[in-house]
């Protein structure tokens, strides 16, 4: 055999070999990372006694701002006023809203999670009974909790000024 077809013969199996050892290395990292702890994700969920399922309590999602009960439009009036919701609410001052209209305090407006921009809410204190309309204009309130923050006048005609939040009921008007 002559030299140069002895060194092609050799250039041949170096690349050969070169691309077995790639080929095993790219199948041991797969198999790798099918023992990795992700993979065995499903096991750890399902405890097999009931020590196990103490050791390890269930994860509680972040809780999110519920959603407004909407009753499906209908032509009854009675139907078209109806609460929206109950819980907490604050006053707040910004300086612009993510309606994109500038922050008026003197305003009756409003920020709400879900509603849409332009409803009319009537806000009333459920302590004192006093009741006030405002405009949805902004979004929020992103405080665990709570369910509308309105405007300084909107909060100084219900009268929680100077408690700062109070507890409220919500009234879609329109």
């Amino acid at each position: 055999m002559s030299c140069i077809a002895h060194t092609e013969t050799a250039r041949i199996s170096l690349a050969t070999s070169s691309r077995l050892l790639l080929v095993i290395i790219g199948a041991a990292s797969l198999a790798a990372c099918a023992q990795s702890p992700a993979g065995r994700q499903r096991a750890d969920l399902a405890p097999t006694t009931r020590q196990t399922a103490i050791e390890r309590p269930h994860r509680v999602a972040a809780l999110h701002p519920r959603p407004i009960y909407r009753p499906h439009r209908s032509h009854d009036i009675a139907s078209a006023k109806s609460t929206a919701s109950q819980g907490v609410a604050s006053f707040y001052s910004d300086t612009e809203t993510a309606s994109g209209e500038k922050f008026d305090k003197n305003e009756l407006t409003a920020a709400h999670p879900s509603l849409p921009f332009g409803t009319k809410l009537r806000v009333t204190d459920v302590s004192s009974g006093r009741a006030v309309t405002v405009r949805v204009n902004d979004r929020g309130p992103f405080v665990r909790g709570r369910v509308v923050d309105i405007s300084p006048s909107a909060a100084e005609a219900l009268g929680m000024v100077d408690k700062g939040i109070t507890n409220v009921r919500l009234d879609v008007v329109r």
